[in-house]
């Protein structure tokens, strides 16, 4: 009962906050069909919202008041577009961590804590003033004992207890909805929870952040225009990551990069070669590259910071991003058209000529322009309105990797506005579709796929062999069941007829 009064009075405050930002009932649409009332006033409510100067949705604005846990909460769902939606994800991915620091006193305490140790015997000298703030975590600079420049991200305190006491009360929330509506039930919003409460759990963890890193560092190791601080492991624990000092002009000191002399063109065509060849060569890219992710450095080398988000797309799925790429490019819309059907992201009853016509629509107004005349909003819309035409199932990897995309886009539109996105793109892209769907690229699948049948086979042999055993004792089984079942028949007529004849003496005998 206390526990319930608990849940209710937190979400009471939560709902209050919602409410006076006209995003309650954006919330609630998330468990349910959305009533036609939403839907009219949406568009008023975003109106509002731009009147009063912050330019993001009644959603957006309310997660931002509600503190750091509901925006990394908001951030978290933003990743999930298979279950809030396209839209609201697209929608939440504009959260931004813009947080008051906590006390540097604490961020002392908590690394002399997980790091055993006190501050003097780990650092030379600590700066306690933070020179970021973020909603799980803050970063201070610091030099180690060997005289290294290195910036410690120190995680909030508590902030582990925040989440888990408001995810505790939406679960409580969701399993109470889930009783009182079959049609709720039917969405399962407690696993939306926990599958949102497994998303942040991920980066409560600042050891899977430093290994993100250093993954992303080795990827990256030959393309020497595109650098990953190093990972001091043995000052980062679970709430504390240390790392290299990044030496550099940050991206949204556009003024200073300008006055330094960067060259600006090639900033922004290093990003967009870097982007895609950790998105295609690797399939493990940065997902959180905006301009204060991101460095300008000496011999105009970019230098990526915040590893908490990132991206991973399979081998499959890396090879149809491709073929789109490709085709927008050469305007081969048959070919964009079947890369979708090939992987299974349009369903084979839908028509493959109108899907074709389809993206015509979507390629044909943006080849060829500049990126300045591109909107990035409109595009994402038209392809979110084919997705939804054609069942085509929502792919979060996808839209992670859309999503990076237009920011890639922006930034490097911001740096030099005469960049062209496609053009920048193309020689990347057709030496990726020649490296690996190509003839040569062939002969190398099959010669792999082949090594790789030959190397399982002893182990297919013995599964092969565990069948035919089990289908033999299966049949053994099976006979003497068949065995058995006929003695019961017969005993059982047997049983039958001599109890007939007993019962009818028995009558006989009474007469």
């Amino acid at each position: 009962m206390f526990n319930s009064l608990r849940h209710m009075g937190r979400l009471i405050r939560v709902g209050y906050t919602l409410s006076r930002h006209d995003a309650l009932m954006d919330l609630l649409s998330l468990f349910g069909e959305e009533p036609k009332m939403i839907g009219r006033f949406r568009q008023l409510r975003k109106t509002k919202s731009t009147q009063k100067g912050t330019g993001y949705s009644p959603l957006v604005d309310a997660f931002q008041s509600l503190g750091p846990s509901f925006i990394k909460i908001g951030q978290a769902m933003a990743t999930r577009p298979d279950i809030v939606g396209p839209d609201v994800a697209l929608d939440l991915m504009r959260l931004q961590d813009n947080v008051p620091p906590f006390d540097g006193a604490k961020a002392v305490q908590i690394i002399e804590q997980e790091l055993d140790a006190p501050l003097d015997d780990l650092f030379r000298d600590f700066d306690i003033t933070p020179v970021a703030a973020a909603s799980i975590a803050q970063v201070h600079f610091a030099t180690t004992k060997d005289g290294r420049r290195v910036a410690v991200k120190v995680l909030r305190p508590d902030i582990e207890k925040a989440f888990a006491r408001d995810l505790e009360s939406f679960l409580w929330l969701a399993k109470l909805m889930e009783r009182f509506s079959a049609n709720i039930r039917r969405l399962k919003p407690s696993s939306v929870v926990d599958t949102i409460a497994d998303t942040i759990a991920l980066e409560m963890d600042l050891r899977y952040e430093a290994a993100a890193a250093s993954e992303l560092k080795e990827n990256m190791a030959d393309h020497a225009d595109y650098m990953v601080p190093d990972v001091d492991w043995d000052l980062s624990r679970r709430r504390v990551l240390t790392t290299t000092l990044v030496d550099g002009v940050p991206f949204s000191q556009k003024d200073r990069i300008v006055e330094q002399n960067f060259n600006r063109k090639k900033l922004a065509e290093s990003l967009i070669h870097s982007f895609l060849n950790q998105a295609l060569d690797h399939g493990f890219f940065h997902a959180d590259l905006h301009q204060g992710n991101l460095f300008a450095c000496s011999g105009d080398k970019i230098t990526a910071i915040d590893f908490g988000i990132m991206g991973r797309i399979d081998k499959k799925t890396r090879r149809c991003l491709a073929q789109i790429l490709y085709g927008f490019l050469k305007r081969d819309y048959d070919l964009v058209a079947r890369a979708h059907f090939d992987i299974g992201y349009v369903p084979q009853d839908q028509s493959v000529e109108k899907f074709t016509q389809a993206i015509r629509a979507i390629g044909d107004p943006i080849v060829g322009k500049p990126v300045s005349e591109i909107s990035a909003g409109n595009l994402l819309a038209q392809l979110f309105e084919t997705t939804e035409t054609f069942n085509m199932q929502t792919q979060p990897q996808l839209l992670l990797l859309q999503k990076t995309m237009v920011t890639v886009e922006g930034v490097a539109l911001d740096l030099y506005p005469e960049i062209n996105m496609w053009e920048t793109s193309r020689p990347l892209v057709e030496k990726w579709m020649l490296d690996n769907l190509g003839p040569q690229a062939k002969v190398r699948d099959f010669v792999e796929t082949t090594l790789d049948t030959l190397q399982r086979l002893p182990r297919i042999i013995d599964d092969l062999e565990d069948l035919a055993r089990a289908a033999r004792k299966f049949e053994k089984n099976a006979r003497a069941g068949r065995r058995s079942a006929l003695r019961l028949f017969f005993y059982g007529l047997s049983g039958g007829v001599f109890g007939s004849i007993f019962l009818f003496l028995l009558y006989k005998s009474f007469n």
